[in-house]
């Protein structure tokens, strides 16, 4: 399960690099077909490295999401669940001693 959040995190890392290796792409074509200035090609390549960042940060929530809900289908305990375990053993061990004493 694990391994499905970091190969869909890793996936949006490449995507965002490939975004901005073709944004400079796209911006060198620009320059040369319309005759966009430097700062014009950069404004752009920033609106567009902004947006890819945006895309990523959605593609992580949602695969946490998705990961939350097959956790919750398979059974699989919350670190909040688990800690409240741990903490209920530990005083039904304490129980236990003193009741043995």
């Amino acid at each position: 399960m694990f391994e499905l959040i970091e190969k869909t995190l890793l996936a949006g890392m490449g995507a965002v690099s490939l975004s901005q290796k073709k944004g400079e792409e796209l911006i060198q074509d620009l320059k040369q077909r319309f005759n966009v200035t430097e700062e014009e090609g950069k404004a752009l390549l920033d609106k567009l490295q902004g947006a890819a960042k945006d895309t990523q940060k959605k593609l992580e929530e949602m695969a946490l999401q998705e990961v939350k809900k097959a956790c919750e289908r398979i059974g699989v305990a919350t670190g909040e669940e688990h800690a409240a375990l741990k903490q209920r053993v530990k005083d039904l061990e304490e129980k236990l001693r003193a009741q043995g004493e």
